[in-house]
């Protein structure tokens, strides 16, 4: 099976053919290409019985089609969200769809509480300022989360895994998910309604997954509930928050800080060193004129740990799919 792999980057290679060379797996042949999945890379594809797609990688109806004109069987996605995939299209067309169903949960849940502390204590801030010589403090004033209350939407692995290391910090948890964690009721994690969650927390931390129903689930109405001077942090999809709403509290003073390692249109940015250009999304760069806004490239996955569990997952889905082996990564329409 010959195996194109889409929106690659040096660490990309390392892992899958360390992964696919641990598995001895001679009968796949990965291919690497830096372009992005679209409609109109879709093309390079010609000759591969699969392709290895990335999370901002476009897999809507067009691009689905392209594949499969171009004789492509299976499509590997080396990550565990989808909502860039169009399911059904797949579905229709005869392609398998397969993921990571899961990687390190301590990756992101670790970065979101190191977005929390640097934007809580500056930490960003100051390490500009000593670098400059200037060693004064004024601004620079955070709080103990110590006590505060961290509000958690969505406890799966990753918010589990979020509110055991905030436990220890000494913080009040609530929780928003339809399925509670009796594991964390235990723990003394409280689940509560959105609205009541949103009126209590000091920070607000986001650990869901992108759907229809929570699409912009923090928007104007949402962050107008939030407290004077709450923080909301996000690293799970981009567009939970609507980024204009998020502007205008912001603008308004209403919220304390905002750290954001996703983006709604992150697709055209991420990823992609854009240094020498001008970056046209005017959403995106008033966002960074904040200066009590933290913004990362989709980094909160990054640790060894996580992308060696994705590259071992991608070469097991592929080898399964060769094998004809059902598998719990196949992904099905809804």
């Amino acid at each position: 099976m010959n195996i194109l792999v889409y929106s690659t980057r040096p660490y990309d290679r390392e892992f899958l053919e360390a992964a696919a060379k641990a598995k001895q797996a001679p009968a796949v042949d990965w291919q690497f290409c830096e372009a992005p999945l679209n409609p109109a890379t879709a093309v390079l594809a010609k000759g591969h019985e699969a392709v290895c797609a990335f999370v901002n990688d476009d897999l809507a109806r067009p691009t689905l089609e392209a594949l499969a004109g171009a004789g492509v069987k299976l499509v590997l996605l080396r990550c565990t969200g989808y909502n860039n995939v169009d399911l059904a299209t797949a579905t229709r067309l005869g392609l398998t769809v397969m993921r990571v169903t899961r990687y390190s949960p301590h990756s992101v849940a670790e970065f979101a509480v190191g977005l929390m502390l640097s934007l809580n204590r500056k930490i960003h801030r100051a390490w500009h300022r000593v670098r400059e010589g200037n060693f004064l403090l004024d601004g620079l004033l955070g709080f103990d989360m110590h006590g505060k209350t961290v509000g958690i939407v969505g406890t799966g692995k990753i918010g589990s895994v979020l509110a055991k290391i905030l436990h220890g910090f000494g913080c009040r948890l609530l929780a928003f998910d339809p399925v509670r964690n009796p594991e964390l009721e235990t723990l003394g994690v409280e689940y509560v309604a959105l609205p009541n969650l949103l009126v209590e927390t000091d920070i607000l931390s986001l650990h869901a997954p992108l759907t229809p129903d929570t699409r912009h689930l923090i928007d104007a109405a949402a962050l107008s509930q939030m407290k004077d001077g709450a923080m909301l942090i996000n690293t799970s999809r981009g567009a939970l928050v609507d980024a204009r709403a998020l502007i205008d509290a912001l603008k308004a003073r209403h919220l304390g800080g905002v750290a954001l390692d996703v983006y709604e249109e992150e697709g055209d940015l991420y990823f992609r060193n854009l240094s020498d250009e001008v970056i046209p999304d005017d959403v995106f760069e008033r966002l960074l004129t904040f200066p009590n806004v933290l913004v990362t490239a989709h980094q909160a996955y990054f640790t060894r740990e996580a992308l060696q569990t994705i590259a071992e997952t991608t070469v097991h889905n592929a080898a399964a799919f060769l094998a004809g082996r059902e598998s719990e990564n196949r992904l099905s329409p809804p």
